[in-house]
């Protein structure tokens, strides 16, 4: 149980970065951010997780706010499984987690 809870940790830990760089590139690249090769690696890393957001979002909500959305979900992902973690490494005992 403890190796799944750290997957889906740090798959969200990922994915988080990703989205973050993304919006870092966006803001620097400007209008030109479709041509830099970085800021396509990471759309492709981040695509699957905007892509599940979309689906469960209303269509009431804007595209261009899908990413936020993802990252709140993202956030609360992984703050569940690191409170996932830390129980399960008090009952196992810490020693055990390293």
């Amino acid at each position: 149980m403890l190796i799944l809870v750290s997957i889906i940790k740090l798959l969200a830990e990922i994915a988080l970065m990703a989205l973050l760089g993304q919006g870092v590139l966006a803001v620097l690249a400007g209008a030109k951010r479709d041509q830099n090769v970085f800021y396509q690696l990471l759309q492709v890393m981040t695509r699957p997780f905007i892509a599940g957001t979309r689906l469960i979002t209303p269509k009431v909500v804007l595209q261009r706010h899908v990413p936020i959305v993802a990252a709140l979900l993202l956030f609360f992902v992984w703050l569940a499984a690191t409170f996932a973690k830390i129980s399960i490494c008090v009952q196992i005992g810490v020693e055990a987690c390293k």
